[in-house]
């Protein structure tokens, strides 16, 4: 397609496993219905991270919309150079049907194809024994990827000795990108002596850290003591939650968790979900300090500045903690009483910026190794990039729905709206392709369109009408 001679260069397209390139700006409900943050806002961090920096001169970096369609294979050779597929916790049971996909599709490409910070999950004594069930999936996932790469990127020490036991070689321990957005450059700077009643405080958490691990109280504390903590929330279902009051996914029964509307700090406002991390960062630019079991809840706060503390609850936090030397503690083990003003005093973060450099060309010498130009190295830093988001207005964090104003309300009816017309031309083009088949095919009931446009947007408007606000 864009195999042409380029300035003398051939012009290098590269497919990148993400919910959505940083470029595309949508708003908050296509986002929700769309989830274009594929579950946890936290996989745009080093999706958004890694496009930037293999945006180097004649590279093209293209978005697959996290979809994983094996029947693509064919256009995906042809189109593009190499996949590159940053991978979170992708070696978990439940994450074991998508990675069988993944390798259906890519033992069909004949291109490269590089994993960029893949983690094993398991607990904090980093025992393997509950992978045991996935091992062949594993097992064959890493072959696929390594007859296609000169090696596999992991995030920590846990993930690397899990590969090794199963007898992979070319395993290099590279962190996760999403640290190395600004390159080589990190600074985190504690502003204040110690955190007051009046600092500017972020928490973040699992809905199982508040349910089982302790963080509610801990969140709980905190609220009290200080009036300017807020909590930013990550999964769609915190998203939905906060835009629509919707409580239909399971997690919708954590009454705990901040995002729920029955929570005292949704009713006051003191919780966001971002959908891009460019709002997500910039907002936490203004904060003294961040803390809770979100690693990229943290990451983003330190790509801020702004200092952060990762209360680990997993394997996967501990070893990214540990190898970029950002400061954690076990959530297991927190006192019961535990204040943010005490982490904040304890939190060092020398190691974390002094090794930064080495991690960063350990990181690109794993790009290198692996036939990716970096904009770092190769390019102009990432400067179009930044001028090129510079240049869109991306939404606002989404906020507690506390209000029944019309613009509230306009620009939610508005978006039902348009899915409901949506949905009315599909029945029309079902109904007129059945009607040909014909031979018993018949009409679709008249019905339907309206059952299907309920289903849609029936949930969240009886449930925005219900509570009467």
């Amino acid at each position: 397609m864009s195999h042409n001679a380029h300035h003398g260069h051939r012009e290098k397209r590269i497919l990148l496993r993400s919910g959505k390139s940083p470029y595309d700006v949508v708003s908050v409900e296509e986002a929700l219905h769309r989830d274009v943050i594929a579950t946890n806002s936290g996989n745009l961090i080093f999706s958004d991270a890694i496009h930037k920096i293999l945006e180097a001169p004649h590279t093209e970096v293209v978005s697959n919309g996290i979809r994983t369609e094996v029947s693509a294979a064919g256009r995906i050779n042809e189109e593009y150079d190499a996949f590159v597929v940053p991978l979170a916790n992708a070696f978990r049971p439940s994450f074991e049907a998508q990675l069988k996909r993944l390798t259906r599709l890519i033992t069909k490409l004949k291109i490269p194809v590089v994993v960029v910070g893949v983690g094993a999950q398991a607990g904090l004594g980093y025992n393997a024994a509950r992978l045991k069930g996935i091992e062949s999936s594993v097992r064959e996932f890493v072959s696929a990827v390594l007859d296609r790469s000169a090696s596999i990127g992991v995030r920590g020490e846990f993930t690397e000795k899990y590969l090794r036991d199963l007898g992979f070689r070319d395993v290099e321990v590279i962190g996760c990108p999403s640290l190395f957005m600004y390159g080589k450059e990190l600074t985190v700077t504690k502003r204040e002596p110690a955190l007051v009643t009046g600092s500017r405080i972020a928490v973040n958490g699992s809905h199982s850290a508040v349910k089982s691990q302790g963080l509610e109280r801990v969140i709980t504390r905190a609220h009290a003591r200080y009036p300017n903590l807020r909590f930013i929330g990550q999964n769609i279902s915190d998203a939905r939650q906060l835009h629509w009051r919707d409580l239909s996914d399971p997690n919708g029964l954590v009454t705990a968790m901040p995002t729920h509307p029955e929570h005292p700090m949704y009713r006051e406002d003191k919780v966001r979900v971002y959908v891009d991390p460019v709002t997500w960062i910039d907002d936490l630019r203004a904060f003294d300090f961040s803390f809770g079991s979100r690693i990229h809840g943290n990451i983003a706060a330190l790509l801020a500045g702004t200092p952060a503390t990762v209360l680990c609850g997993d394997s996967r936090t501990l070893e990214l903690c540990r190898y970029f030397g950002i400061p954690h503690r076990r959530i297991d083990k927190l006192p019961e009483d535990l204040d943010p003003a005490s982490l904040y005093e304890e939190a060092d973060f020398g190691v974390l910026m002094s090794g930064h450099q080495e991690r960063f060309e350990r990181f690109t010498g794993f790009l290198d190794r692996n036939g990716l130009d970096n904009t770092f190295t190769h390019g102009d830093g990432g400067a179009a990039f930044e001028e090129r988001m510079r240049s869109l207005a991306f939404p606002a964090g989404i906020r507690p729905w506390n209000d029944a104003d019309l613009a509230s309300l306009t620009t939610r009816f508005g978006w039902l709206q348009s899915r409901i017309s949506e949905l009315t031309t599909d029945n029309d083009r079902l109904r007129r392709e059945m009607a040909r088949v014909g031979k018993g095919g018949g009409a679709l009931p008249a019905a339907s369109v309206y059952r299907r446009a309920r289903r849609v947007v029936g949930g969240p408007i009886r449930r925005a009408l219900q509570s009467g606000r």
